[in-house]
């Protein structure tokens, strides 16, 4: 089909953005998408695209924003239950750290997965995928690390597998078995530790390769939360470098309360990205600029946490590093779907622009999950994932908030109506 007319097309083409390049749109105006066989053939003015193909079946996105689907590279999508109580404890004063350490916060939502039966979890969890969809992310990081021991952290694991088959939305899973220290290891997170190191990630991998259906399919994602409370440095490097000796790429979780020196551990072993960074450090942040690794953003947290502070985007960007922002949707901290609320968030808190936080919510938010070849633009040959939005001027994404702005979800080349959550194929 071609879809033209669009008032502004937006491409980003050319790769993930670096320092202050963020925000190179790529806009076309009065553009046009032609896909064929669920990817990108060309994309151009509508006129030339037209002209080139008359017979082409047609869809309409006059007065529209046409632009790539959102990418969401941090999520802790597969849960059971909710945490409403404990928001409640949050915002009359109790702290996030002091909640975990007396056996709520991560540890209440492992008990709750633990007992959900795998039809339950299931059905939650698609409850907020299709939520996803419906606001415009067609793809998605999904991490496990509600379960902390081996049998049901494959029952997250395998939940997300069975969601990614159902599709629409299209789930990049990881392993985070590092989440937090299991209940039953809470006096000895170094026994923990080496349970993941040597039954845990062994064991991912040799059921991975078991099955069929994944034959050809890129590992999962190992991950670790390197924290007080958590995983310290020494600890999180020995979990992510027996994920890399097994092959495993990797992502970490750091410098979200403290600054323990995570972000620059995961510049050291390649880590495709260290998310969270609101206490990053002046090094750490220099290391991220002479790397490959994704700094990840994750306003939504800050925010849920009613905090102040939130990531250094800023001095991210002029260090020359690559910054995408997540929702880090979660029961606990950030219970949101929307990539849009995070583009609104991030224009606030980070002091992005529109544009800015768009490439970082499609381009760089691919290369973070390392699928930037296949999604976060709209370049021929790449799949054929996009949004048809119902506002004339890209501004409107991050100006607006609270409002599905979404009309359109194309997905490998498939139309998806949005009416409200819901979302049908056309």
């Amino acid at each position: 089909m071609l879809i033209h007319s669009a008032s502004q097309l937006l491409t980003l083409q050319g790769g993930p953005q670096r320092g202050p390049d963020l925000g190179t749109l790529g806009l076309i105006e009065n553009g046009a998408v032609l896909v064929r066989d669920g990817e990108i053939a060309a994309i151009g003015q509508t006129p030339t695209l037209l002209a080139a193909h008359p017979d082409e079946p047609r869809l309409d996105a006059s007065g529209s924003v046409v632009l790539p689907g959102l990418v969401d590279p941090h999520t802790h999508l597969v849960w059971a239950g909710d945490r409403a109580a404990e928001f409640e404890m949050k915002m009359a004063g109790a702290h996030y750290l002091d909640i975990l350490a007396a056996g709520g916060g991560i540890l209440s939502t492992v008990r709750a997965s633990r007992a959900a039966s795998p039809e339950a979890l299931l059905e939650q969890t698609r409850a907020r995928a299709r939520r996803m969809f419906a606001h415009g992310t067609t793809t998605v990081e999904a991490k496990t690390g509600y379960g902390l021991e081996t049998e049901s952290e494959q029952k997250l694991l395998q939940t997300l597998l069975a969601l990614d088959a159902e599709g629409p939305l299209e789930i990049v899973p990881t392993f985070l078995g590092a989440h937090a220290v299991a209940p039953e290891y809470r006096t000895d997170p170094q026994g923990y530790t080496d349970l993941i190191c040597s039954e845990m990630l062994p064991s991912v991998l040799a059921w991975w390769h078991s099955q069929p259906a994944l034959a050809g399919r890129p590992l999962p994602f190992v991950d670790v939360f390197c924290e007080n409370q958590a995983f310290d440095l020494k600890q999180s490097k020995q979990i992510l470098t027996k994920a890399k000796e097994l092959g495993f790429p990797l992502k970490i979780h750091a410098d979200e309360f403290d600054n323990l020196g995570g972000t620059s551990l995961g510049v050291e072993l390649g880590a495709a990205s260290a998310d969270h960074l609101v206490k990053t450090s002046a090094a750490d942040i220099a290391a991220l600029g002479r790397s490959e690794t994704v700094a990840v953003s994750l306003p939504c947290t800050p925010f849920g946490l009613a905090e102040r502070e939130y990531t250094p985007a800023r001095a991210i960007l002029e260090a020359g590093g690559i910054l995408a922002v997540a929702t880090d949707c979660n029961p606990g901290t950030a219970w949101n779907e929307s990539m849009q609320f995070v583009i609104a968030l991030a224009c606030r808190a980070l002091k992005l622009t529109p544009a800015q936080a768009i490439a970082a919510a499609t381009i760089n938010a691919a290369h973070a999950i390392r699928r930037a070849d296949r999604v976060g633009s709209l370049e021929p040959g790449k799949q054929a994932d996009l949004l048809i939005l119902d506002v004339p001027d890209y501004r409107q994404l991050g100006y607006r908030f609270g409002t599905n702005l979404v009309r359109s979800v194309v997905k490998r080349g498939r139309v998806f109506a949005v009416n409200g959550e819901t979302v049908q194929s056309a």
